[in-house]
């Protein structure tokens, strides 16, 4: 399935963003308090809850067109046509640490909340859950999960990798942030896909559901073989703020997803809050990480 021209030729429509970290900034926004009980208090950032209060009205106009575009193009048809592109992994052979290095090309000099490279966004991150003592697949899945916004290098537009991600196939949440542009979104019109079940059954669990394309699921199948499962649900379900910070689509879970999305809310703090001017000292903290992912990697996966 190939993209309007509108939106695959026009770099302004693909791309509103200045930076895939204004999402983000704009997750902190609306979900301004973290777990209470976590270390990440003092890493939540130096901007006061206040700043963050009235998501609507202080959004920035880039975020508003970005989810314009996403919930106009995120439709059945193309989340399977993506599937099929990239789940068969053909776009790269490397290792993890590799992937962290390419995924550092993409890098933006307009980010207005640090300067610091996404290698060490991810090691912060990694970092914070290591020092709250968390056991090591835990620390592992904080440090990678972010490698799916790789897909922004193989050519795919900001809204096709970030964003809150949703179930499709089935009626979109009113929890869902600004859910009224999916008035645009060529499935209102497939009366099957309009109903709370849509194509699924009832507490079938979310692994039979086709979410939203980005790279949380894109990383989920590149390393779904050698992570345990609750790291495979941080990774997969992480920017699905609907189902766990909303309370959102719980007829399609199953007793399994709820057990797990536990692991989801306690990795979210250390996804939000952990983002500091602070940089890692990455030649001491490098032999460190490279035998955490040594122990759970082979050298070489297919992206």
């Amino acid at each position: 399935m190939s993209l309007p021209k509108t939106v695959s030729e026009n770099p302004l429509q693909s791309h509103p963003l200045g930076d895939l970290d204004e999402w983000e900034d704009d997750l902190r926004r609306r979900y301004p308090e973290p777990t209470a009980g976590t270390a990440t208090t003092l890493a939540q950032s130096a901007k006061q809850a206040e700043e963050f209060r009235d998501y609507e009205h202080t959004a920035r106009e880039s975020v508003r067109e970005f989810y314009r575009l996403n919930h106009r193009y995120q439709t059945v048809d193309f989340v399977r046509a993506k599937r099929d592109e990239y789940l068969p992994r053909t776009k790269r052979v490397m290792g993890i640490w590799e992937a962290m290095e390419f995924l550092n090309t993409l890098v933006d000099d307009s980010d207005p909340d640090t300067e610091l490279p996404q290698l060490e966004h991810l090691v912060q991150t990694a970092e914070a859950i290591r020092r709250d003592g968390h056991p090591r697949w835990f620390i592992l899945a904080g440090l990678i999960h972010d490698l799916g916004k790789i897909l922004c290098l193989f050519g795919e537009p900001q809204w096709a990798v970030v964003g809150d991600t949703f179930p499709v196939g089935c009626a979109w949440s009113d929890k869902i942030v600004h859910h009224e542009f999916f008035a645009e979104n060529p499935d209102r019109d497939v009366a099957e896909y309009q109903s709370p079940l849509g194509i699924y059954e009832r507490g079938a669990g979310l692994d039979k559901v086709l979410m939203s394309w980005g790279h949380d699921e894109y990383l989920y199948h590149v390393v779904k073989e050698f992570l345990p499962e609750p790291a495979l649900y941080m990774i997969r379900y992480h920017s699905f703020y609907p189902g766990h910070r909303e309370g959102a689509y719980d007829h399609l879970m199953n007793d399994r997803d709820r057990e797990m999305f536990q692991w989801v809310r306690a990795f979210n703090p250390y996804d939000l809050y952990t983002k500091s001017h602070e940089r890692p000292d990455m030649a001491r903290l490098r032999p460190y990480y490279e035998a955490l992912i040594a122990e759970f990697f082979p050298a070489e996966l297919a992206w």
